[in-house]
């Protein structure tokens, strides 16, 4: 456990952490920037360490931290992983280790993508992670058994 978080169903990595007035920060590879450590945080940095690491995810297709406009309000997404061609293929939505992955996330994570319409929408605490293709044409989804490497998640066509 670190700073009081539980230890995650993620690869460890080495993680480079500093110290800014008096906050705890950890370094986005992704924003190339330290931002505060929270435990959401502490869940997005693995996750996102796991998908270069184990799923072979371009690091240079992963964005952390999207605006989104849905309605009249700006919105924020944790996470978005895109194609070759920068069109969303993935939303991507942490939670603390302590929060459940209930259904109010994934009604978060839906209202999103109804700006975006990606075929696969993916969450995690970081303990529990879960991912869903959508299909539009049937209006169906289904969930996933894991999380989809890069290759099989570019390589589907709905």
């Amino acid at each position: 456990m670190l700073y009081n978080i539980p230890l995650l169903n993620l690869p460890p990595f080495d993680v480079k952490l500093t110290h800014n007035e008096g906050k705890r920060m950890i370094f986005d590879s992704l924003r190339k920037k330290y931002v505060v450590l929270t435990p959401e945080e502490w869940v997005r940095q693995h996750f996102i360490n796991y998908l270069i690491t184990e799923k072979n995810y371009p690091l240079n297709l992963l964005g952390n931290e999207i605006n989104l406009r849905l309605n009249a309000t700006l919105k924020r997404c944790d996470s978005i992983v895109y194609n070759s061609f920068l069109v969303p293929l993935m939303i991507i939505e942490y939670k603390a280790p302590t929060v459940p992955i209930k259904r109010i996330v994934f009604d978060q994570i839906s209202r999103y993508n109804a700006v975006l319409r990606v075929p696969f929408l993916t969450v995690s605490n970081g303990i529990v992670h879960y991912c869903c293709m959508i299909n539009y044409d049937t209006k169906a989804y289904s969930f996933l058994d894991n999380i989809p490497s890069y290759d099989e998640l570019d390589n589907i066509r709905l």
